[in-house]
């Protein structure tokens, strides 16, 4: 990737996560920041809220695609909370608009994530366990 250009990784996982996974979440999004990074998530709690701390926490960019037409329930911690009225299709926007994607669980609409980037070939890091092994997957180039 060019000097100066910035990366999005995408950081899915459920709403209902267990401590482990939101510390996880919460330590992804912070080293995603902290390089430079910009965060895209579902825009609510959970997962996708913890990203959204650990960046913020380190002065990062966080975009929320938010799947109704309104903000309301948007988590404090974004930059920029888009209001789609998409529903689930979101998963769709987040993980194309992403360079590479990390999931941290496995619900649903985290599987679909997957599923999708999968499909998109977007360089995917599931993790249902730690920190080390879901950041690895934001050093990987987009591939095209």
């Amino acid at each position: 990737m060019p000097r100066g250009v910035r990366r999005y990784v995408a950081v899915c996982g459920a709403s209902e996560a267990t401590p482990t996974q939101l510390d996880a979440a919460r330590e992804v999004g912070r080293l995603l920041a902290k390089h430079g990074a910009v965060v895209i998530n579902g825009g609510f709690g959970g997962v996708m809220g913890a990203a959204s701390e650990g960046a913020a926490s380190e002065g990062g960019t966080v975009v929320g695609i938010l799947p109704d037409t309104d903000r309301g329930g948007a988590n404090p911690h974004l930059t920029i909370a888009l209001a789609t009225g998409l529903g689930q299709a979101r998963n769709t926007v987040i993980v194309t608009a992403a360079d590479t994607v990390i999931a941290i669980g496995a619900g649903w609409g985290t599987l679909s994530e997957i599923a999708i980037a999968r499909r998109l070939d977007v360089p995917c890091s599931p993790s249902t366990r730690g920190t080390s092994e879901a950041s690895k997957s934001s050093i990987h180039p987009r591939r095209r």
